[in-house]
């Protein structure tokens, strides 16, 4: 298989378990070096020695940091510039969901879920722009969902949060597409992920692996080209 990341240094947050540990394997696959972050270390240190056992060959970091921290954020970028010298990639995949009625949700599940879905996204996006000038360029690729064009009963914090990260996403992209940055979000719908506390787990979800598959099909495409958006459903779900 080529290996066209070879010599990129990725970093995913929320990468100890479904879509973001699956797209830290799709980077370590193709040849990237790769640091992952999450908000308790005992997972994430399990998830970074299972990574570095399967990849032996890559370059595999963790260090522990609640993105809705904008402290721990830059201490997590401090880290990644002492341990990897450099960024090309960043994957904002940390999320959180908490849903019910507008009247019943408190403040701090609002504060939780904007902090970590889209104020998370911001503070390492930031972080990576300052290393991308330096670098002259970069990719950001956000994790984000159908729910950021689709609003639901019980979704006022998460639908928020994600038609956030869309339009920061598209706004970021403008800003930065003159300095060979180049900024895409991924919307899927029911992912197959233990999500807000829930299992989710059927046949019909998309598979966390395709949404890998997918940022890495992005990251494939030409320099003339970017994918800015992109809208994942399943293929079937059940008849309501």
């Amino acid at each position: 298989m080529a290996q066209f990341l070879t010599g990129k240094k990725a970093a995913v947050t929320g990468g100890t378990k479904g879509i973001g540990l699956e797209v830290a394997r799709a980077l370590l696959i193709h040849g990237a070096d790769v640091t992952i972050c999450g908000r308790n270390p005992e997972p994430l240190q399990t998830a970074a020695e299972a990574l570095q056992k399967a990849y032996p060959d890559r370059k595999v970091f963790a260090h522990p940091a609640d993105v809705s921290n904008s402290a721990a954020v830059r201490e997590w970028f401090e880290y990644i510039d002492r341990a990897m010298e450099g960024l090309d990639i960043l994957v904002n995949n940390a999320g959180s969901g908490v849903f019910r009625s507008a009247s019943e949700l408190t403040v701090e599940e609002w504060d939780r879920t904007i902090g970590t879905n889209l104020s998370g996204a911001f503070y390492c996006s930031r972080e990576a722009l300052h290393r991308f000038s330096k670098a002259k360029g970069g990719w950001i690729i956000n994790i984000s969902s159908l729910a950021g064009r689709n609003p639901f009963a019980g979704g006022s914090a998460y639908n928020a949060s994600k038609f956030g990260l869309n339009g920061m996403s598209e706004a970021i992209m403008l800003d930065h597409r003159q300095q060979n940055v180049k900024v895409s979000y991924i919307m899927p719908g029911s992912v197959d992920t233990a999500f807000g506390g829930h299992s989710s787990a059927a046949d019909w979800k998309i598979a966390p692996e395709d949404i890998a598959e997918i940022a890495i099909d992005i990251l494939r495409k030409p320099g003339r080209t970017l994918i800015s958006r992109v809208e994942v459903r399943p293929a079937k779900p059940p008849q309501k």
